[in-house]
């Protein structure tokens, strides 16, 4: 599992697949959604304002399966 760290409270789903090269631009994030099935916490996902917090886990198909971590909590 891929760790991702963020320093902010949250990152939208939208962020995060481009932080991740998922997407190249923002723009691209509705449509990458609609076409393909994210999981988040194991549950199936198409919004790209969701918010995910540390801790949540993101599946993204053919891509990976990352964690959010903050970088001032060591676990």
């Amino acid at each position: 599992m891929n760790e991702i760290v963020i320093e902010t409270e949250y990152v939208t789903l939208g962020q995060f697949l481009k932080m991740t090269d998922v997407i190249s631009s923002g723009g691209q994030a509705k449509w990458y959604l609609a076409e393909n099935e994210i999981l988040v916490n194991d549950e199936v996902e198409n919004r790209r304002g969701r918010k995910l917090r540390h801790s949540d886990i993101i599946d993204v198909p053919e891509v990976g399966r990352f964690i959010l971590k903050d970088p001032f909590i060591e676990e």
